[in-house]
């Protein structure tokens, strides 16, 4: 698998319809990434990061690099990242300002619906704003 030579640059901002559409986005992303159906637990993909008035769609593994942290983030990772943000863009909940191509296919992302929500398990690989035990 391709690693990608990660930096800030490579974040993809966005620009929210409204500025209550934060939460909505965040909840939004909870119920989308890569799945286990056997144990029915979904692993999310990517964030919202607000950093210093903008907005950024993130690859949690983006958000490991920016913390410092060893990651492998690959082409793969960045392709999903940009069809999430296209789905969020095709849903209104967003504008990408930044290149969001190339895209990786739509059968390489579970989407859970709100009501499905409560038959899963949703998982995060990274929590914005808390501090983890190592």
């Amino acid at each position: 698998m391709e690693e990608v030579d990660w930096d800030p640059g490579l974040m993809l901002e966005i620009k929210l319809g409204e500025p209550d559409d934060f939460l909505k986005i965040r909840e939004t992303l909870s119920r989308i990434g890569v799945a286990s159906r056997k144990e029915r637990k979904l692993y999310q993909s990517c964030h919202i990061l607000h950093k210093q008035g903008r907005y950024y769609i993130v690859h949690f593994k983006e958000l490991f690099a920016l913390d410092g942290k060893i990651t492998n983030l690959s082409q793969n990772d960045i392709e999903r990242r940009n069809t999430i943000a296209g789905l969020l863009e095709d849903w209104n909940l967003v504008e990408i300002l930044g290149l969001s191509e190339p895209k990786a296919p739509l059968s390489q992302i579970k989407i859970i619906s709100y009501k499905e929500k409560e038959e899963w398990i949703l998982e995060t690989k990274y929590n914005i704003g808390k501090k983890r035990e190592n």
